[in-house]
């Protein structure tokens, strides 16, 4: 140890002192040395044994390559495309592998790279500086401190270059060790040869070979739009604003055609798919004008994104893997109409299957509005004691416990349209979590004077059920022609703004844009038992019909009276001694007994009461003369039930047409010769599959596919590959700029501005105060008030 203290007497100890001190530096010095030299043997070791392994890993490389390059059977035209390349590049690796291999090649890296073995430091030196540093006395002890300390801190600095020279200069030894390892992970051929065939060049490189490949006709370059073709796809894609003028479409698709006739040459243009198959197929005129229009803009590089300028492209992610169902409608029980019965079964049948959560969404009225519409001044307190009313009344009559929600939404009851109105925004009652899959019932009535958030863009699919003809209602009040035309508009309005499918029961209806006609409601299965009863009855030899006719119908004149008023009237001697027993209850009762005994009808008039009632089920007989319905369910259940119908030939009835029991008349003739033939024989029982046709499950299954519901449940594009077909639409819409649902957009925009106003919503007969719903509703339904649940910020 080297004494630095302040004891400056020379002594013997001094010279010790020095001789120890040299001693330790020389040791010091000579670990250090012996120590670089035993890192240099390791690491050059290390170095020999990584380019034996680089050598082996190059020959195992180049005999998968030469033995690969051998086809022992044809290959694909790809795959020779590779063998060639290879082929050309083996000559190059060989050469390259003999220069790595050659001891020369070895013996210059290791000489570039390896570290200086000497270290060059002269020790002699510092051991004649201390001795004499030691044998000085005084303040020369303390300069040969000072010198001492100037040679030790330039010591360090040399050692501290030469490691950080050492250190530069095995970097490449580093970065050559990395890449070995790599490279040996990589060595299998399957594993090389799988990066060439996924190598972003060597694809380039076969697609350019396989379009040098192709004929001249295919490879020719897209001929440009000419302007027959633009006129014919601005007409094409103007069919919604067509709509709103009433003109139909298939006077829009003849223009089309008849631009189209003279380029069917450009039109045949067909890209091919992968698989060789052709896109077109055998598509419409119009979906190969779509496709001529496409490759047109994809030769251009154009790409239009989803969304548009009107609609939110942003969808919620749903965070579990089942799907939800929410069902709007405009009715509820107790009131016993077609938007309160068949929305409920449909709830019911389609949470059986236990495939998605379903939600029902009715109306609550205020106790006011309850006294007004429900029978026998039946009346609620809360929404849970209806809820228990609605699930006690469904599963008496489907036979299995119903796994769905039901939800409330604010509404009104309107005196004069006699229906209910709903106040507020309708969708903010499904959260934003469960907004999946809509099914609008009533999507015209759901949306005259809607006010919030557009459907479409809070879900994902959104289906419309049209259950009511309102143009014939309306035709049939004051000024009614002129009214029916405003609603006539506003309904292919918001059908097309808020729907992406629609479902017509009847042609009856209006024709709506993107709607399609498709019944798809059943019958209560307690009438389909019924009739098995009365079939077995009839088989046992009894006499299942002990009744003669009867008619049963809200009473008021729209649903059927005035028409049958004016035929018994007409042919009142034609049918002498034919008693009718009419049920029903309504708003027209007085004015419709009061003409019936002014005209001295044989008719009998009772209250009203539900269908499956045990008193109607020995009637044979079923008469509807009514052209205002779109569906009649009382038909269906009648003929549920094993009995004759007598219906009008019209659109409403054309489902019913192919039962033998139900029998349609033209003229009032024919509705004589009707009532006499039903009057004096007996109805046909029900075959197992007109049954079917009635029963519920086979009405969910029509609304599974007709709505496309069941592509849009089961994700069949997505898990299971598309169609051609399908592949050519998703081109067309990542291609084209969707027109429609700019148009769309824009509709629902304007319809939100329009309903916005409460003076517009007054002139066009809406309840005041149902932009928002008000303090009742929210005592009620524990709703927060509008204004904190809405606010509006002002200055």
């Amino acid at each position: 140890m080297i004494n630095l203290g302040m004891d400056t007497r020379p002594s013997a100890a001094s010279s010790g002192t020095a001789e120890k001190a040299f001693s330790f530096f020389s040791k010091g010095w000579r670990d250090v040395r012996d120590s670089a030299d035993a890192d240099l043997r390791l690491m050059r070791a290390r170095a020999d044994s990584l380019k034996n392994l680089a050598d082996r890993e190059l020959e195992n490389f180049l005999h998968s390559a030469s033995a690969f390059s051998a086809p022992a059977r044809p290959a694909a035209e790809g795959s020779i495309v590779e063998l060639e390349f290879v082929k050309r590049i083996q000559p190059k690796l060989s050469e390259i592998r003999r220069a790595y291999s050659s001891p020369d090649f070895s013996r210059k890296v290791l000489e570039r790279w390896s570290p200086k073995s000497t270290i060059r430091v002269d020790l002699s030196a510092i051991k004649k500086a201390i001795v004499a540093e030691v044998d000085e006395v005084g303040g020369a002890l303390d300069l040969g401190k000072e010198r001492f300390r100037g040679q030790r801190k330039v010591l360090w600095k040399d050692r501290e270059r030469e490691e950080e020279e050492e250190g530069k200069e095995w970097e490449p030894i580093r970065m050559l060790k990395t890449g070995l390892k790599e490279f040996e992970r990589k060595s299998q051929p399957n594993e090389i040869f799988g990066n060439f065939k996924s190598n972003e060049f060597v694809e380039k490189i076969k697609m350019s070979l396989k379009s040098m490949c192709k004929e001249p006709e295919q490879s020719k370059e897209v001929p440009p739009l000419d302007i027959p073709e633009l006129l014919a796809y601005l007409v094409k894609q103007s069919g919604p604003l067509f709509d709103q003028f009433g003109i139909k479409r298939d006077i829009c698709d003849k223009i089309v055609e008849a631009l189209c006739s003279k380029h069917k040459d450009h039109l045949l243009y067909n890209p091919v798919s992968q698989n060789g198959t052709s896109l077109c197929g055998n598509e419409t005129i119009s979906d190969e004008l779509d496709l001529r229009i496409a490759s047109v803009l994809q030769s251009t590089g154009h790409h239009c994104d989803e969304g548009g300028l009107w609609s939110n492209a942003v969808k919620h992610d749903r965070t579990d893997h089942k799907r939800h169902v929410a069902i709007f409608t405009t009715a509820s029980l107790p009131w016993m109409t077609g938007t309160a019965v068949n929305p409920l079964f449909r709830a019911a049948y389609l949470a059986k299957s236990a495939k998605q959560d379903v939600t029902l969404v009715v109306p609550w009225l205020c106790k006011s509005d309850q006294q007004l519409v429900y029978p026998n001044n039946m009346a609620f307190s809360s929404p849970g004691e209806q809820e228990a009313y609605i699930r006690n009344w469904l599963e008496e009559r489907i036979g299995f416990k119903a796994d769905f929600k039901i939800s409330f939404y604010p509404g009104k009851f309107s005196k004069e349209r006699r229906s209910i109105i709903p106040a507020g925004d309708t969708s903010q009652f499904i959260s934003s979590k469960e907004a999946d899959i809509a099914i609008l019932e009533e999507p015209e009535h759901l949306n005259w004077y809607h006010h919030g958030k557009r459907w479409t863009d809070k879900f994902d699919h959104v289906v419309g059920v049209v259950h009511t003809n309102y143009l014939e209602y309306i035709k049939r009040e004051k000024n009614g022609a002129i009214q029916a035309f405003f609603v006539k508009h506003i309904n292919n309005l918001v059908a097309r703004a808020y729907c992406h499918k629609v479902l017509r029961l009847s042609a009856a209806t209006q024709d709506l844009p993107k709607s399609v006609i498709c019944n798809v409601h059943g019958v209560n299965p307690r009438f389909l038992e019924v009739g098995v009863r009365m079939a077995a009855e009839r088989e046992r030899g009894q006499h299942a019909f002990s009744k003669g006719a009867y008619f049963l119908g809200k009473m008021v004149w729209a649903k059927g009276y005035r028409e049958l008023i004016d035929l018994l009237a007409k042919h009142k001697s034609d049918l002498e001694g034919f008693k009718l027993d009419v049920f029903g209850n309504g708003e027209d009762s007085y004015e419709v007994q009061s003409a019936a005994k002014k005209l001295d009808l044989n008719l009998n008039f009772l209250r009203g009461r539900d269908h499956a009632d045990d008193s109607l089920h020995g009637y044979k007989v079923f008469i509807n003369p009514s052209v205002s319905d779109v569906l009649c369910t009382a038909t269906a259940e009648a003929l549920a039930m094993g009995k004759f119908v007598i219906c009008a030939d019209h659109p409403s009835n054309d489902f019913f047409r192919d039962f033998p029991n139900c029998l349609t008349y033209k003229t009032s003739e024919d509705f004589v010769a009707r009532v006499k033939e039903a009057m004096a024989s007996e109805p046909q029982p029900l075959t197992p599959e007109e049954r079917y046709n009635l029963s519920w499950e086979a009405a969910t299954q029509r609304f599974m596919e007709y709505s496309e519901l069941n592509k849009v449940l089961s994700n069949e594009s997505n898990e299971h590959g598309e169609s051609s077909k399908t592949i050519s639409k998703m081109k067309k819409s990542v291609s084209l700029p969707n027109l429609n649902d700019m148009v769309d957009g824009g509709l629902a925009f304007a319809h939100y501005c329009l309903t916005g106003n409460e003076i517009l919503r007054l002139s066009t007969g809406a309840i005041p105060g149902t932009r928002d719903y008000d303090k009742q509703h929210c005592r009620d339904l524990h709703l927060l008030p509008p204004q904190v649940q809405n606010p509006v910020y002002g200055w």
